[in-house]
């Protein structure tokens, strides 16, 4: 019986070996609150961790005013009482940067994405219309800037977000896109600064 509750005892204590380095096989994401394979965090970009948050805001831009700053990759929601939110964003790569101001002239949930005739020519692969849902690249929700080809929009690559990788939209992720459309209106002021 000694002999038996020792074998136990081994195979106890190994089991929870290996669920503790199950465990730590698959560490939460806590952007996308996603399973990440062992080690992908290390490798994933440290600008990709970037919560959403108030912080304090004494700059030149009325309240209800979108901020881009492209260097820093953060997007600002000017509030009330020097205070803005701060998002995590991913913006135009090299050849694709832009500045300027624009206002939101439509916003879509779940919109289809139709590449414009300059991304196919680049990318002749792509498909020519993507019906709205978890895998279009537009994600969740879109806020159209003017008559410009250019979005704020969400994303299906979370990765992505603090980095410079897309075509001149502005990628947030899904929560955070959501978020920012709940708060704004058709007629929001965005100035994009380099």
């Amino acid at each position: 019986m000694r002999r038996l509750a020792l074998a136990f005892a081994g195979a106890a204590a190994g089991f929870m070996t290996l669920l503790a380095g199950s465990a730590q096989a698959y560490q939460i994401d806590p952007l996308t609150r996603q399973p990440l394979p062992d080690g992908f965090s290390e490798s994933r970009p440290a600008a990709t961790a970037v919560p959403r948050e108030t912080v304090s805001y004494s700059g030149r831009y009325a309240p209800g005013t979108i901020v881009v700053s492209t260097s820093e990759r953060r997007m600002y929601l000017i509030q009330d009482g020097g205070k803005a939110i701060r998002y995590g964003v991913g913006v135009g790569r090299p050849g694709f940067e832009w500045a300027g101001e624009k206002t939101i002239t439509a916003k879509r949930e779940w919109p289809d994405w139709r590449p414009p005739a300059q991304m196919l020519k680049r990318r002749p692969d792509l498909p020519r219309y993507m019906a709205g849902g978890p895998d279009n690249p537009l994600g969740a929700r879109a806020m159209y800037l003017g008559s410009s080809l250019y979005r704020i929009h969400g994303s299906n690559e979370p990765e992505t977000i603090g980095q410079a990788v897309s075509s001149g939209c502005i990628r947030m992720l899904n929560d955070d896109v959501t978020d920012l459309y709940s708060r704004v209106k058709v007629g929001t002021r965005v100035v994009v600064q380099r």
